[in-house]
């Protein structure tokens, strides 16, 4: 069976992403991997080791990772795609790739977030990593796809 790695981040494109995910698994027939990245803190460890108060935020926001992919993975089951979850922490463009290669993907599907130029300059771009280092064809679900569906039910 064909392998679809599906890295979401719960934002607003996230329906999006996993509806087109649930559309190709359909078409193929296919497995989906929901996959959520978990970044660690920016914070400068170089000066200090990480501060005790962040180790509460950091279990709450997986409890509520883990909670949000369940709620994914029903979904999907509904629609009648198999699925499975990962929750790792680390790098998001690195996870997925180290992902994508470890199972391995047949295909990726991803939403593209509508950053400003000058975050993509700073922080670079998670879809744009992915999409230069990927082992596989990746789907870019846009961000705007999400203002037009929406301008329609309006």
């Amino acid at each position: 069976m064909n392998t679809i790695l599906v890295p979401i981040d719960f934002s607003n494109v996230t329906e999006s992403v996993v509806t087109e995910a649930a559309a190709l698994a359909r078409l193929r027939p296919a497995r989906i991997v929901l996959l959520n990245v978990i970044s660690p803190p920016l914070y400068p460890y170089e000066f200090s080791d990480i501060p005790e108060s962040i180790v509460p935020l950091i279990a709450a926001t997986e409890k509520a990772s883990a909670r949000e992919l369940a709620r994914w993975r029903r979904e999907l089951l509904r629609r009648g795609v198999p699925s499975r979850i990962v929750q790792l922490g680390g790098v998001p463009a690195q996870v997925i790739l180290d992902q994508a290669r470890k199972l391995p993907a047949d295909h990726i599907v991803m939403g593209s977030h509508g950053h400003t130029a000058l975050y993509d300059l700073i922080a670079g771009s998670t879809t744009t990593r992915v999409l230069k280092g990927a082992p596989c064809p990746v789907v870019v679900v846009p961000a705007q796809k999400i203002a037009r569906s929406g301008a329609q039910a309006a």
